[in-house]
């Protein structure tokens, strides 16, 4: 463990690198409304990245620069006393989870997304099952 296999995604065209469907649907999704108003930039709105199996938290922060299993401020870490997430909120999907960072006031952010596979990161896992509310299933509003 700990060689780095993400999946970053500064390109909508590149979400077919995605095998799962579920998952694939979700960026697609994601990049749409991120950039309703005006075409996506990354520079502007930020990125995602998709956690492959294998890959270790620590490899994860330093890709990314956001502090995962380490507190918003001071030096717990996930698990101890006094741990404050760096991250906004985690969504939980059916198939995944969805951590959210937003990493200035001008909303530039990091959207992780971690899926439910054999081979994720334990640690990473427990984080996301103790601090995920559930996804709210939103109509489609083209349905009758």
């Amino acid at each position: 463990m700990g060689r780095a296999m993400m999946i970053v995604l500064r390109d909508p065209a590149l979400v077919s690198l995605i095998e799962d469907q579920a998952l694939r649907a979700l960026l697609n999704q994601r990049f749409e409304e991120i950039s309703q108003d005006q075409p996506y930039d990354p520079i502007l709105f930020g990125y995602f990245v998709v956690v492959e199996p294998d890959d270790s938290v620590s490899a994860l922060e330093t890709k990314t620069g956001c502090s995962i299993v380490r507190g918003r401020c001071g030096s717990a870490q996930y698990g101890q006393p006094g741990f404050a997430p760096a991250f906004e909120f985690i969504e939980e999907h059916p198939h995944c989870y969805e951590m959210v960072f937003v990493l200035s006031d001008d909303g530039f952010g990091i959207d992780l997304f971690v899926p439910k596979v054999p081979g994720i990161d334990s640690q990473l896992l427990a984080l996301c099952v103790s601090y995920a509310i559930t996804a709210a299933v939103i109509p489609n509003a083209a349905q009758p």
